[in-house]
């Protein structure tokens, strides 16, 4: 949940670290650092702060160098203060780390092999760079990292700098993302894609248990016993454009807009007029298989229920969706077949990697739905699915939430005998999402009207309650208004406690069958002063709804009541002058557990 940019070539190593920890900044933001050869004094200068990059900027006082490593925080062991802030560098001063990821045993490391060590700091990155110096009194720097590595329980992105040989970088990983990437000025190394743009012409996406030392015109790759191990480099086609906000103010805004593009674009990677591009032998593998298990968290999660939907009622498999927190330590009972689906946008999720390592030992066929198919979930399960969503910047997901359902929606159809025409059904979804958000400014008041308490409620039926589940977190995570899905049929049975005057309810009713009884209770929290407001759609409307929604298949209905929920949260946070690209304790990528 931390970022890592390092660097070594002819290029300006300050300007292409600190520009890569930008890009990184969504995954951890609590404080910063950067450590940068100055080679005039002949030393590595350190600079560290509290805060975004841009404070850690106003203190840095070298322009220019070759070799730099930095680092973006996201607190998991120690306060968030500029003593925990990375880099961090050993005792005698000879070995520099950043790092991403939690050291489970690090406190037993301190006692058994550094009882008389004096630490700065409260993490447990401060351990192994001590650690790394105690085994390079009698051991090459490479020799004394790998040791160290073998030593180390949990999870760790590593880059390290020995001063001795200042051209040098070091790097490791186990568990947390690091890729590399490579051009002729130099090598970039980060545990992001983003972290590469501009910089590399290709990328390799490292291994877990894997060692690098690089220098500033090749690298080579190790396992933990120090062996050389092949490797084959990728081309990387990421471009920056969307990575920067163009006419927007935010980038959670942005991406709001461009999920009828994202749309569009999944229509033309697995569809071709009437054949959809999903692979047979992956189709024929999940038909061999009596029931599917989603593991998803968050976001994910509430897309997989859409998908247990769809899934169900298209391709007639029943279907479980499990938080993959609880799965990973807390297994049901498994029985016949069970074909299992890991969705995360990032393909780093710590528990879903916990889940699908537990899964392979008991041998269970796995695909991963991803936005990034450089990732660990996708190069570890047995398939994947690409969403196509394009970089999401902002912490609050919005857009790979859209893709992960589409997606989703067309591996269902594929697996059944449906006839409709979902390519149909997905364009006119797009045109449907352009169409209300080409009026959406005309919502920012009505927000401001609605959401006057510290508190709010999201209620529905069906698939609109889990679109409420979604809603509810949205709005809770940028804005910090205290909000709750609650299917509408729950309220009476103790919710309804919770209501009083001017309560903020908002309700969705996208389907016919259930549409009165939603309705029925709307009017119950209204009877008790509850300030409401309804989603709906052009064919279920009445004259006092507020937010009316072109009429698209009640299957697919999620995609598009989704968005108008998405623009409440924005201008929620909005007015309330909230940091909604980052909002406050959350990292986009939860790299640990």
């Amino acid at each position: 949940m931390c970022g890592i940019v390092g660097y070594l070539g002819k290029g300006n190593a300050k300007s292409i670290v600190l520009e890569g920890l930008k890009r990184l900044e969504y995954r951890g933001y609590d404080s910063a650092g950067l450590s940068l050869l100055d080679e005039k004094q002949n030393q590595f200068n350190i600079y560290k702060e509290k805060g975004r990059i841009a404070q850690l900027e106003k203190i840095i006082d070298l322009n220019d160098a070759r070799v730099a490593i930095g680092h973006t925080r996201w607190a998991t062991h120690g306060r968030v203060t500029k003593e925990n802030a990375h880099p961090h560098q050993s005792n005698n001063g000879r070995f520099i780390v950043v790092h991403n990821g939690v050291i489970d045993n690090y406190k037993s490391l301190m006692k058994t092999y550094l009882p008389d060590t004096v630490f700065h700091s409260e993490t447990d990155t401060e351990v192994i760079v001590n650690l790394i110096e105690l085994f390079a009194v009698k051991k090459t720097p490479a020799n004394a990292i790998l040791e160290v590595l073998k030593l180390l329980e949990g999870s760790y992105a590593l880059l390290v700098i020995d001063i001795n040989t200042p051209e040098t970088i070091y790097a490791a990983k186990h568990k947390s993302p690091l890729l590399l990437g490579k051009s002729d000025k130099g090598i970039v190394i980060g545990s992001d894609m983003m972290a590469l743009v501009n910089t590399a012409d290709n990328y390799l996406a490292l291994d877990d248990e894997t060692f690098l030392r690089i220098t500033p015109k090749n690298f080579t790759l190790y396992n933990l016993e120090g062996e050389v191990l092949p490797y084959t480099m990728s081309l990387l086609d990421l471009d920056d454009f969307s990575s920067e906000k163009g006419e927007f103010e935010h980038f959670m805004l942005k991406e709001i807009h461009e999920q009828p593009a994202v749309l569009r674009r999944i229509i033309s990677k697995y569809y071709n007029d009437t054949d959809i591009h999903i692979d047979k032998i992956l189709l024929e593998k999940i038909k061999a298989h009596d029931s599917i298990h989603i593991l998803a968290a968050g976001t994910s999660m509430h897309a997989g229920l859409i998908a247990k939907d769809l899934l169900e009622s298209l391709a007639n498999i029943p279907t479980q969706v499990h938080i993959a927190s609880e799965f990973a330590y807390q297994q049901p009972l498994l029985k016949g077949k069970p074909y299992f689906i890991l969705i995360s946008q990032s393909g780093e999720t710590a528990d879903l990697r916990a889940c699908l390592v537990n899964l392979k030992k008991e041998k269970y066929q796995t695909l991963t739905v991803t936005n990034v198919r450089t990732s660990t979930l996708a190069r570890e399960a047995d398939d994947y699915m690409e969403i196509y969503a394009g970089p999401e910047i902002a912490v609050a997901s919005t857009k790979a939430y859209t893709a992960q359902i589409a997606v989703l929606a067309t591996l269902a159809y594929a697996l059944s005998d449906q006839s409709f025409d979902l390519k149909r059904e997905l364009s006119e979804i797009a045109q449907a999402m352009e169409h209300f958000l080409d009026k959406k400014d005309q919502y920012k008041d009505l927000v401001a009207a609605t959401l006057t308490k510290r508190n709010c409620f999201y209620i529905g039926r069906g698939l609109d309650y889990y679109v409420c589940l979604e809603a509810a977190l949205k709005l809770k995570e940028i804005s910090y208004i205290q909000t709750e899905g609650f299917a509408a049929g729950e309220l009476k049975h103790g919710t309804i406690a919770l209501i009083e005057e001017d309560t903020p309810v908002i309700a969705i009713i996208s389907n016919r069958k259930t549409a009165d009884n939603t309705r029925s209770n709307l009017n119950e929290v209204k009877s008790r002063g509850a300030k409401t407001l309804t989603i709906t759609t052009e064919s279920l409307k009445e004259t006092d709804d507020q937010i009316v929604l072109d009429d698209v298949n009640p299957s697919l209905s999620p995609l598009l009541t989704v968005i108008p929920t998405q623009l409440i949260a924005y201008y929620a946070a909005l007015i309330r002058g909230h940091d909604i690209d980052k909002p406050r304790n959350l990292a986009k990528s939860v790299t640990v557990e």
